[in-house]
């Protein structure tokens, strides 16, 4: 039987408060949602000012990183370069970036997703909450 690393409540929390300490050092207005590899959602934080939109837009972009295996920006750029159908791929809503996958020795076990501000600047926030892991 194999085994594989799973994130447990200590681990999103680590990742969830340092994903929040940077968008507060950097005064962005963000939601964050943490999902387990199966895009399950483990956490969800809305800052202080944050669209009441971006809690959905950041659970979907981590369920988009999570099952997808990659940055859900990787399907924001397929889409923009003209592959328009692949809107229609089922159960993935959230192709924009900010949705980054947690990977531990090559596996996915989970992934941050993060809406408020621009893309880049999402995604900036989901990789200093995983960046946490490596503490």
């Amino acid at each position: 039987m194999k085994t594989k690393p799973v994130l447990t409540l200590e681990d999103v929390r680590a990742m969830a408060q340092a994903a929040e300490r940077e968008a507060v050092t950097q005064g962005w207005a963000v939601t964050i949602a943490i999902v387990d590899d199966g895009g399950h959602l483990l956490w969800l934080q809305r800052l202080d000012g944050a669209a009441p939109i971006s809690a959905q837009i950041a659970p979907a972009k981590a369920r988009t990183a999570a099952v997808g295996r990659r940055e859900s920006k990787v399907y924001e750029d397929v889409i923009n370069q003209g592959r328009y159908s692949f809107l229609s791929a089922p159960t993935l809503e959230g192709m924009l970036e900010g949705g980054v996958p947690v990977l531990v020795d090559g596996q996915c076990i989970g992934a941050v997703g993060v809406s408020g501000v621009k893309s880049t600047e999402d995604a900036q926030v989901a990789r200093a909450g995983i960046a946490a892991l490596a503490h």
